[in-house]
């Protein structure tokens, strides 16, 4: 997966490669793969936000993540019904970037919006606690950059009354991932 030098600028011609990378990785895994049986109708409708940004300090991708909420519970889920921050620059190492989790959701506290919206998480070296750091299953969570999502807990709860098993989903991305195997993930990824 992409790796990042903070100490680089990060140009126009980077966003969009981690633009282009993560509709890749949503289109190719996400729904390709069926991880996210909910993922599909949204794409389709344009309603995912996707926001690539340079920061590269904990500090300022709070303020983005700030901003962000804000935008979302202010949009009209026909427009917007969920956003993805993309931040190739900051948290590049999963522990600090699972430890950033609770600032997330200390933001969401603080601008009110916990129980109206959620943070879930993505990153390259997304890591399930209790597996080996190669076990396909962490996958499942695997995206090219470090990567928030804000979801609506409506949407959530509407795709739940629309899927009752939704319990089975992560037993059934294992079970994709696994017969995927290494080699079948890279070969959905081939070097461009």
């Amino acid at each position: 997966m992409p790796a990042s030098d903070t100490s680089l600028p990060f140009s126009a011609d980077d966003s969009a490669n981690a633009l282009l990378a993560t509709q890749r990785w949503l289109e190719t895994a996400v729904i390709g793969l069926n991880l996210c049986p909910f993922a599909k109708a949204v794409w389709a409708k344009q309603q995912v936000r996707i926001v690539v940004t340079d920061v590269d300090s904990p500090e300022a991708l709070v303020e983005v993540l700030r901003t962000e909420l804000r935008h979302l519970a202010a949009t009209d889920a026909e427009t917007t019904d969920t956003t993805l921050i993309v931040h190739p620059r900051v948290l590049q190492d999963f522990l600090d970037f699972n430890d950033f989790l609770g600032v997330a959701d200390g933001v969401l506290v603080d601008e009110d919006l916990e129980g109206e919206l959620q943070v879930a998480s993505f990153h390259p070296q997304f890591q399930f606690e209790g597996t080996a750091p190669d076990d396909m299953g962490n996958f499942s969570n695997r995206s090219p950059y470090p990567t928030l999502h804000l979801l609506r807990e409506d949407s959530i709860d509407r795709a739940v009354e629309a899927f009752p098993e939704a319990e089975a989903i992560y037993e059934r991305n294992i079970e994709t991932l696994e017969k995927l195997g290494p080699a079948g993930w890279q070969a959905l990824f081939p070097p461009r």
